[in-house]
This record gives C-alpha cells, sequence and structure tokens, in this order.
C-alpha cells in the first residue's frame, strides 16, 4: 500500500487503517525492532516511528532528544555516534533494561523488507539541514519505499525541508490546538479532542483530500465515536486492542441490521 492508494480507495475498508505507535510499546521497549514486529503480528498495517541524527549523521530511530528514559544512556542523543547508540540496552515496558538495541532507519526497513508503510516523525531540527534530509530521501529510495512512507512533525519547515528534496513524498502535519483542517499535506494529526471541538473537521478534510488520523495512542476507548466520524486512521500503543474494538463494532453493526 502506498498512501496516494490508500487516499483513492479508503471507502472501500470496512475498519480505519491500523497506525502502530512505536510499534506494539506496551509489549516491548518503544520503538525497538521486537515492538515493531510484534505489532505487524498483531495486525497493524503502518509503523509510526521518530527520527533523530547521531553525531556522525546516521538517522536513528528514537522519540526522545535526551537517552534517559528509554536506555541506560545519558545526555543528548545527538551528541552520540551510531557505534556508542549501538552499545546502550533499551528500556522495557516494565522498567527492566532488555537486550533490544537503538535501530536506524535502515535496521527498521531492513527487518520490515520494506515491505511496510511507515509514518515517519521528524523530530530532529537538523532535518532542515539539507545534508540530513537529502540523507533521510536517499534512505527511502535506496529501499524504493518513497510513496510508502509519510513524513509527519508538528513543525511545518521540518516536512517541507523532506519535500524540498522530492515532492513525492506525502508530509502530515501534527496539531495540538487548531481545530481547523490545515492546506498542507496530504495527511492530518489533529489532537483527538480537537475532534470533539470542531465535529466537522473529517467532513471537511476529505473535502480537501486529506486523510485524517487523530493524535491519540488508545483509540479503542473512543473507537465508536472514530468510526462514525469516518476518520482513515488510527493510532495505537496496543494495536491489538485497537483491532479488537473495531471488530466488535462491525460485529454489533451487523448484528443490529
Amino acid at each position: 500500500m502506498d498512501w496516494s492508494e490508500f487516499l483513492q480507495t479508503r471507502g472501500q475498508r470496512q475498519y480505519p487503517l491500523l497506525i502502530a505507535h512505536r510499534g506494539a510499546n506496551h509489549l516491548a521497549p518503544e520503538n525497538s525492532l521486537r515492538a515493531f514486529a510484534i505489532a505487524q503480528e498483531q495486525g497493524a498495517e503502518v509503523l509510526e516511528t521518530d527520527l533523530h541524527v547521531s553525531r556522525d549523521g546516521e538517522i536513528i530511530v528514537f522519540h526522545d532528544h535526551t537517552l534517559e528514559r528509554m536506555s541506560d544512556g545519558h545526555g543528548p542523543l545527538f551528541t552520540q555516534s551510531l557505534a556508542e547508540l549501538k552499545q546502550l540496552r533499551l528500556q522495557g515496558p516494565d522498567g527492566k533494561f532488555t537486550e533490544e538495541r537503538i535501530p536506524t532507519l535502515i535496521d527498521l526497513l531492513a527487518a520490515t523488507q520494506a515491505q511496510m508503510p511507515l509514518l515517519l516523525e521528524l523530530k530532529d531540527w537538523r532535518f532542515v539541514d539539507p545534508q540530513h534530509a537529502k540523507r533521510l530521501v536517499n534512505i527511502l529510495a535506496d529501499y524504493g519505499v518513497l510513496a510508502k512512507c509519510a513524513i509527519i512533525s508538528f513543525n511545518q519547515a521540518l516536512v517541507r525541508s523532506i519535500r524540498q528534496v522530492d515532492a513525492r513524498i506525502p508530509i502530515g502535519i501534527i496539531t495540538l490546538v487548531n481545530p481547523i483542517p490545515r492546506a498542507e499535506g496530504q495527511l492530518l494529526g489533529p489532537f483527538w479532542p480537537l475532534l470533539w471541538v470542531n465535529p466537522f473537521y473529517v467532513t471537511w478534510a476529505h473535502k480537501m483530500g486529506r486523510i485524517v488520523a487523530p493524535l491519540d495512542t488508545t483509540p479503542q476507548k473512543r473507537m465508536r465515536r472514530y468510526m462514525q466520524m469516518g476518520v482513515d486512521a488510527v493510532l495505537a500503543d496496543d494495536p491489538a486492542a485497537a483491532r479488537a474494538a473495531m471488530q466488535q463494532i462491525v460485529a454489533q453493526q451487523i448484528g443490529a441490521n
């Protein structure tokens, strides 16, 4: 699946697209290869992850700007080389350190055999630098996944820097405050309460030809409302629970008919 194909066929789907938020991070360290593998086993259709740049210019899959919360390392990630980062152990959801290591984007693409669509959130300001933007685009192009990947961020400058390198890559904007769909970007990620503030958000965005994926990592709690609204995708820490909620709602609708 690529994002343009999804846009054309979304009306034929029974369920929203299921996106694993940092993998199945309730069962394995977030953004670890193990978490992504479990998410695929649980039926995730897209993997969402976060990107930083190491001291020596490698693109790293990690959420935080600093290493303390999720690893046995210390200090800012950007001060560490890839070799140094690979020595660190990732912390699991139970608070214990595991043998999982911090992956690179190349590691993730290799592990998924470049078959899994990716939603890549840019966390590092250095992606505005053409050197790092080109490095990201070149990796995606080398693996043949430009159409399968979308670049997202809270900051427009970061996604624009990628589009300036290659306009074929879909981009998305995440927002915590704006209840109005934006014109820029194919994907829109409003913080979920904004859909309550503006109940016409999804309809409005669809008229603009946009894809809506609410920023809500426990969508099973609000799944019925999302499906009534017609959201295109949901983002889940627990893909299995989100999938089960979708299936239950559809089964109830079939039973009612």
